[in-house]
């Protein structure tokens, strides 16, 4: 079976438990940057699970142990050597930190044993030097039969208790001059054995006593003259080699297992991206409430030279967006009643009764058969304090559907504040202007609202989110600006011919945009407002456009390589390392925003995602498939939605995904009927009205039981 790279990425960070970053690469071999805290693992493509694992612990006690130094400035000794007694304590460590970890460990070396990635089928191991034998010894002794000399067991038993790092670096230094006397013992053996014959019986003796000693291992048993005998003649030994020096000792086994992983991992193909969420600067992508609104004084001089406007299409306008209000007022007292009503049973439900240590006199009289004759106190606890974030679409596709979903809105709007909930609406464009004017008549043009790098997701500066309303505002300031922007909805679906204020025009849909922002947005908005709980309700009709992400290219006619952007495909994992979390984007286009979204959901915990997504009805069924296939549960959301044009998600990136009619929606749902109607019209017109309330109370209803 397959192994899910970036599935082992988050085991690698649960083990690590810490902000590790972890990228799969189509390098042969993994390392740690104990600098920058990145663990590149292979892709081990042809690795089973077991062996995946126990290499991803192996490294990750690497990640965990072994210190960020410059050992080899202060120490000669070759690397390899420092290897053997580091993997010992590092996996030592790990087994003692994670105690299941041991059968991971024991199963990936039982199998790299049984393919034989050490390369030791057709070897003598105990003919092998020490460094060796441990490293097999450490890694697969128990599949393999090892023997030590008394000598040997007391570096092993030194390797094996290793605690810090200083105790590897002291003991492989001590393993690393046993192998090279090791070493320069099996050198005289074999020059004695080309000199055979040559020097008599004197000569065979020596042979005889060196093999002797070599096949005990009990180098250090060597008498002390002896050992200055080798010392001495280091240069007759030399000139029996032609000239050159002893060679090295090295650790085989090591070499073996590397080049043996080596062939588990790919290192063709295209190569793994990984993206991360720019931190974006506010200032340069949130549009103030106050400059929003002052687009609409263009208004104010274009109504003073067509009056005509003012009085016939603006009058109008006007008179909906009242009647609108009026009407609107049974809504919001039923989302109030509603969310009292749960707040009052939330409190009750943790409500607790203690005893106030005071005595009760009306029970005194009871003192003979009741021992509970104290006062008691009930204790509600408190409350969490709510906000709620709008996020509207204000893309060209909302034109048709643009005033109901602002009736929606104000609806929640007038909730929030006739039960004080502090509240911000955003409106995300990529029409406002990019260049605005400062006091002194300067211009000021917008740049990127991040410092661009390799790696990042990309916005471009023409993206916004225009504040356009606030709880801040007055009431009366509010009600002029929702009257505005009632105005202008209208225009869009009814009133084409209206000038629309610089800026506000409908644009294209930056939805994915406006979920990245969201990550200054909403912690931003919690601690000004000194809040326990967010809820995020994001407005829209349709999908957002697919990102870019920032990338090095270098161009063969240029010397310096410049960041640019290039398209995200299927090798590409969105990382974050607030979460530690990794996310494949090898998705539809139309997926990544349910992708940003989990994104946002795992790394704010405490905030409800709440989607209302407008539907013409013959978009409906292909929605509703999106999330739920051929399924059952298609075929009774299907059935929801035919006989109350409303139903909600709950499979998607949002926490509910609510699906809302825009026929039942811009439907008159008020009990109007002409005067002297007959009876069968006042009938008709009563049964629509109490249809649609219904429709209305049950979403609100489940909506509100999200916030509450």
């Amino acid at each position: 079976m397959a192994v899910s790279h970036e599935i082992k990425s988050q085991l690698a960070k649960l083990l690590a438990t810490e902000d590790l970053v972890v990228e799969h690469k189509k390098v042969e071999t993994a390392c740690f940057n104990v600098h920058t805290r990145v663990l590149t693992l292979p892709m081990w493509e042809q690795a089973s699970g077991q062996v995946y694992d126990m290499l991803v612990g192996h490294e990750v006690g690497h990640a965990l142990y072994t210190p960020d130094t410059d050992w080899f400035r202060s120490r000669n000794i070759p690397p390899q050597f420092v290897n053997v007694v580091e993997d010992v304590r590092i996996e030592k460590l790990m087994k003692r930190r994670y105690l299941g970890i041991s059968k991971t460990f024991y199963r990936g070396y039982q199998e790299l044993a049984k393919e034989d990635f050490f390369q030791i089928a057709n070897e003598n191991l105990n003919m092998m030097n020490l460094a060796d034998k441990a490293n097999l010894y450490f890694k697969i002794g128990n599949f393999v039969d090892i023997d030590f000399s008394s000598q040997e067991n007391v570096l092993i038993d030194k390797i094996a208790n290793t605690e810090t790092f200083d105790d590897v670096l002291d003991i492989a230094e001590e393993l690393y001059n046993f192998c090279k006397m090791q070493q320069e013992m099996k050198t005289k053996t074999d020059d004695l054995q080309v000199q055979g014959g040559q020097g008599g019986d004197d000569d065979q003796s020596e042979i005889e006593q060196i093999q002797e000693t070599s096949a005990d291992h009990a180098v250090n048993d060597l008498p002390q003259q002896e050992s200055d005998d080798f010392q001495s003649e280091e240069s007759e030994d030399s000139e029996s080699h032609d000239g050159t020096e002893n060679d090295e000792p090295e650790v085989s086994t090591m070499n073996s297992l590397d080049e043996a992983l080596k062939n588990l991992a790919r290192t063709d193909g295209i190569e793994n991206v990984y993206v991360e969420i720019p931190k974006v600067n506010l200032k340069k992508i949130i549009v103030p409430n106050s400059e929003v609104h002052s687009r609409f004084e263009e208004w104010d001089d274009w109504m003073t030279e067509n009056e005509v406007v003012e009085e016939e299409v603006f009058g109008r306008i006007d008179k909906q967006f009242f009647n609108f209000k009026k009407s609107a007022q049974k809504e919001v007292n039923y989302l109030v009643k509603e969310f009292e009503c749960r707040k009052s049973a939330d409190s009750y439900a943790r409500a607790t009764t203690a005893r106030t240590g005071v005595l009760d006199c009306t029970k005194l009289h009871t003192y003979n058969y009741n021992e509970d004759l104290f006062k008691k106190v009930t204790t509600l606890a408190d409350g969490k304090n709510h906000g709620l974030v709008f996020v509207l679409d204000w893309s060209g596709s909302m034109a048709d559907v643009l005033v109901d979903t602002m009736k929606q809105l104000f609806n929640l709007m007038w909730f929030c504040k006739k039960v004080s909930i502090p509240f911000e609406v955003y409106a995300f464009t990529n029409e406002y202007p990019l260049i605005t004017y400062n006091k002194d008549g300067s211009k000021q043009f917008r740049d990127l609202p991040y410092k661009k790098r390799e790696g990042l997701f990309y916005i471009a500066e023409w993206f916004s989110m225009m504040n356009i309303f606030t709880s801040k505002t007055k009431i009366k300031e509010l009600e002029k600006q929702m009257k505005n922007f009632f105005r202008l909805a209208s225009s869009y679906s009814n009133y084409g011919m209206l000038n629309i204020p610089t800026g506000l025009s409908l644009s294209g849909t930056p939805l994915n945009e406006a979920m990245l922002a969201l990550h200054q947005i909403l912690p931003q908005f919690k601690q000004e407002n000194k809040l326990q709980k967010v809820q995020c309700v994001v407005m829209s009709d349709g999908e957002a456009s697919f990102l870019k992400y920032h990338r090095e290219i270098q161009r063969h006619w240029e010397s310096e390589p410049f960041i640019g952007t290039g398209s995200i495909g299927p090798n590409a994992f969105l990382r974050d390392q607030k979460t530690g979390n990794t996310y494949s984007l090898n998705c539809e286009w139309y997926e990544l925003t349910d992708i940003l979204l989990h994104n946002l959901r795992d790394k704010f915990n405490d905030v409800n995602f709440i989607g209302i997504r407008v539907l013409e009805p013959r978009d409906a069924n292909s929605f509703i498939r999106r999330y739920y296939g051929w399924s059952d549960e298609y075929e009774k959301i299907q059935k929801i939605w035919k006989k109350e044009k409303a139903f909600a998600i709950r499979k998607s990136g949002y926490h509910t995904y609510f699906g809302l009619s825009g026929n039942a929606l811009s439907s008159n749902s008020e009990f109007d009927v002409d005067e002297g109607a007959t009876k069968s019209k006042i009938k008709s017109a009563f049964v629509k009205s109490l249809k649609s309330k219904k429709m209305n109370k049950k979403v609100l209803g489940e909506f509100i039981e999200l916030i509450a």
